[in-house]
C-alpha cells in the first residue's frame, strides 16, 4: 500500500482509538465539556452506553490497526476495505442520526482512504 494510504488508514485508526478513549474513560468528566449541549445530568447514566460504543469503536481501529501486520496483498486491501467501509457506514449514520459535522470528521477521510485504496 502507499504511503498515503498508510497515513490515512493510521489515522483513522488512531481517531477511533481516541474515539474508543473518550467513550470509555472519559464521558463523564471531558464529555460534559466537548457534547455541552447535552443534559448534564444525563452523563453519569448514559456511561454504561458509551462505554459499549467506544468499544465498537476500539474494534474499528484494531481491524484498520490489524492491516498493517498483513503481509498478503489481497488480503490486506480486503481487510481495510472492509473495516474502512464500517467507518464510512458509521459515519453516514452518525451524520443522519446525530450531528452532520461527524461525516467530515469519520465518514470523509475513510471515504478518501477507500479511494486511494483502489488507485494504489
Amino acid at each position: 500500500m502507499t504511503i498515503t494510504l498508510n497515513i490515512l488508514i493510521g489515522s483513522i485508526a488512531l481517531l477511533h482509538l481516541y474515539f474508543m478513549w473518550f467513550e470509555m474513560f472519559a464521558w463523564t468528566t471531558k464529555g460534559r465539556k466537548v457534547f455541552y449541549k447535552f443534559p448534564k445530568d444525563l452523563f453519569e447514566p448514559t456511561k454504561q452506553m458509551a462505554a459499549n460504543q467506544g468499544l465498537y469503536n476500539g474494534f474499528l481501529a484494531a481491524g484498520l490497526l490489524w492491516t498493517f501486520f498483513i503481509a498478503n496483498m489481497e488480503w490486506k486491501t480486503n481487510i481495510a476495505l472492509f473495516f474502512l467501509s464500517c467507518v464510512v457506514i458509521a459515519g453516514i449514520y452518525g451524520a443522519y442520526s446525530v450531528e452532520r459535522k461527524i461525516f467530515f470528521i469519520q465518514a470523509l477521510p475513510a471515504i478518501l482512504a477507500i479511494l486511494f485504496l483502489f488507485i494504489s
